[in-house]
């Protein structure tokens, strides 16, 4: 049913290439914008940013599918054209203390699809070796991530804008739109950077630079 969701969105129904696209400062780059915005099938996280006219193209401009949570600290682009996009809501906190309340700010006509915490994020959090009884969880790049390779086997996940992958060791993340933010204590970002790393290796995904 959410592969079939999601696929609506796509610009066809089985779609063969998909960006996922993470909120880290990319320079620019026509070729990896043009490979982005090529895609079937466009995902972007939180508090995203695309190109705007008159930039050096860098994240590309398509955006057909939002992944975010609760806190999410809205970007000018994040509900901008919402009517034609499809969000899915990722609730990780809801397994240990996160309460179910949405911002008062979120457009009163925007509805949302929960992603699965049993289908989804603790099969995720297995992988990444954590222990689920503990308050600990994926980023949403790398749940997004999981999603979509998982609903899609058959396609080619591109995966750029994920600063983890070559920096597990930092201590707040520098995104694209916005001040930067301190990596909160339920997050593992080695693990996430190891298990990226290996999908790329293994073929699952394709990691951009």
């Amino acid at each position: 049913m959410l592969r079939e969701l999601i696929a609506s969105y796509a610009r066809t129904p089985r779609p063969r290439r998909i960006a996922v696209v993470g909120n880290a400062p990319l320079g620019p780059d026509p070729g990896r914008a043009a490979l982005v915005d090529g895609c079937d099938l466009v995902v972007r996280i939180t508090s995203l940013a695309v190109d705007r006219p008159g930039e050096l193209p860098a994240l590309g401009r398509r955006c057909d599918v939002v992944v975010l949570h609760r806190g999410v600290l809205a970007s000018p682009f994040t509900f901008a054209d919402y009517t034609s996009r499809l969000y899915l809501l990722v609730e990780p906190g809801r397994l240990h203390w996160e309460p179910e309340v949405l911002p008062d700010w979120w457009p009163m006509d925007l509805g949302f699809v929960p992603v699965s915490n049993y289908e989804f994020t603790l099969p995720l959090v297995h992988l990444l070796g954590l222990d689920v009884a503990e308050p600990v969880w994926p980023t949403t790049g790398t749940l997004a991530t999981y999603l979509v390779s998982e609903l899609f086997p058959e396609a080619t996940t591109l995966l750029t804008g994920m600063s983890i992958v070559d920096n597990p060791e930092q201590t707040t993340f520098r995104h694209a739109w916005g001040d930067a933010v301190e990596v909160t204590a339920e997050h593992r970002l080695s693990a996430e950077a190891e298990l990226l790393r290996r999908w790329n290796a293994e073929g699952r995904i394709r990691l951009l630079p």
